[in-house]
This record gives C-alpha cells, sequence and structure tokens, in this order.
C-alpha cells in the first residue's frame, strides 16, 4: 500500500484529501486516441463525399420511424427523453455545464485543468465551426423533423460540442485520481452521454447518421488532441503571474 493509501486509511469518514494538483492524463495516450477519431472522421468525409454512406443514413433515418406519416417509434414519453438528452449538446446546458466544470476546478485548486479544459472547448467551437464551412450539407428530408434545426448539417454541431465539452470535463475531472480504472470510467462515462446526444439528432430526423458519427468522432479527436497539444500553454497560463493574482484576489 503506497503513501497516499495510508494516509487517506486512517483519516475521518469526513474528511476529504483533494491533491495539491491535478495527476497528469498520459498525453501520448491521449494523442494517440485523438489521431484514431480524427481517421475515422477523414474516412467518413471520404465516404460521405463519394456516395459511400446513402445507405446506412437512408437506412439509420428510418429506423426509429414508423407508419405512414414516419413518426418516430414508441409512445409520447420516446420523443420527450430524446428532446432532453439532445438538449445536453444544445448551446444553453453545454455551455452552462462547460462554465460550471472551470469554476469547479477553479475552486478545487486544479488551475492546470481549469485553463486546459476551458481552451479545449472554445478552441473546439471555431473547429466545428470550420468544418461545417469546409464540408457544408443539407439537412435530410426523408423523415420529419421533430424540432426546429438550421444551418448546414455535415457534421453535427450537437455531436460535435457535446464529446468536446463533455470528454474534455471527464479528462480534467479524471486528474483527480490517480488509478486508471477510474478514469477509464469517468471518461467512458462521457463517451457514452456525448453519443448518446448524437445519436439523439438522427432520431429527431434533423441529421445524417454519417453527419453525427462524423461529429462524434471530430469532437472526441479534438478533446484528447487538445489534451496533448494544449497541456504547455495551458500549464503556462495557470502558473503566469496573472493567474496567481486573480488566485489570490
Amino acid at each position: 500500500m503506497d503513501e497516499l493509501s495510508r494516509d487517506t486509511h486512517h483519516l475521518p469518514a469526513e474528511t476529504v484529501r483533494l491533491p495539491e494538483r491535478g495527476f497528469t492524463i498520459d498525453r501520448r495516450k491521449a494523442l494517440i486516441a485523438g489521431a484514431l477519431c480524427w481517421a475515422g472522421f477523414a474516412i467518413v468525409v471520404w465516404s460521405v463525399a463519394n456516395g459511400r454512406m446513402d445507405v446506412f443514413d437512408r437506412v439509420g433515418l428510418l429506423s426509429g420511424r414508423t407508419g405512414t406519416e414516419l413518426a418516430l417509434v414508441g409512445p409520447e414519453l420516446v420523443r420527450e427523453i430524446v428532446r432532453d438528452v439532445t438538449a445536453l449538446g444544445g448551446v444553453f446546458l453545454r455551455n452552462l455545464f462547460a462554465i460550471g466544470g472551470v469554476v469547479a476546478l477553479l475552486f478545487l485548486r486544479l488551475k492546470r485543468e481549469a485553463m486546459l479544459f476551458a481552451m479545449t472547448v472554445i478552441t473546439g467551437w471555431l473547429v466545428n465551426g470550420a468544418l461545417k464551412l469546409a464540408v457544408g450539407r443539407e439537412r435530410p428530408q426523408i423523415v420529419p423533423h421533430l424540432m426546429d434545426a438550421s444551418g448546414q448539417s455535415f457534421p453535427s454541431g450537437h455531436s460535435f460540442n457535446a464529446a468536446v465539452v463533455y470528454i474534455a470535463m471527464a479528462l480534467a475531472f479524471a486528474a483527480l485520481s490517480r488509478r486508471q480504472s477510474v478514469r477509464y470510467t469517468v471518461i467512458g462515462a462521457a463517451m457514452l452521454i456525448s453519443a448518446m446526444v448524437a445519436w439523439s439528432r438522427v432520431m429527431l430526423g434533423v441529421h445524417f447518421p454519417s453527419d453525427v458519427v462524423a461529429g462524434w468522432l471530430g469532437g472526441a479527436g479534438w478533446a484528447f488532441m487538445a489534451a496533448a497539444l494544449l497541456y504547455r500553454p495551458a500549464k503556462a497560463a495557470a502558473e503566469s503571474e496573472a493567474a496567481e493574482n486573480l488566485a489570490r484576489a
């Protein structure tokens, strides 16, 4: 049993001990995970551009619909659940969670993780906007839309930004634990939640399946790559004189 385990074993149940600095996420593994996601994104882009995803997109959109009016399968409760899930990737809720995450990390005195998380979210939003302009695609008209949606369809902004926010947040808070099992559980849960947000867009009929697959892969790829590529700038910013003055204010 290591020194930390021995110390915490004798602490009262009401006592919580947090690290003065977060444990560092393995940046090499994060870079590899990010590269794999972006490779998948590139494959989806190529497939869409060459008409290789048409059958997949049509089957995916129709799989959750029934009847001559192509209504969503299941009772009205299903539609409400899908809308609630998709709201997690909407502008208001995802940014609210992002701001709350940054504030919580600062309260925990994890300035490095807070700065890295904020930088990842902001740059991710810029990357997604650039991709939408570069690719461009009209929204599907195969099934009725169950909510209003505007703008370009590829890649899905909900899918991309939800993956960025929730996976980057998981990477930041996973730094509280040195146990890999805890880290993998937290990050895996964030990946699952963001994937649910992505597929909810298909169920609502406002995105092709390839839109959300590409969006999720791109967002997850950016979250992982930023954890590696933006680590040093975030660390420098967290240790700057301005950050120290703000912490003492």
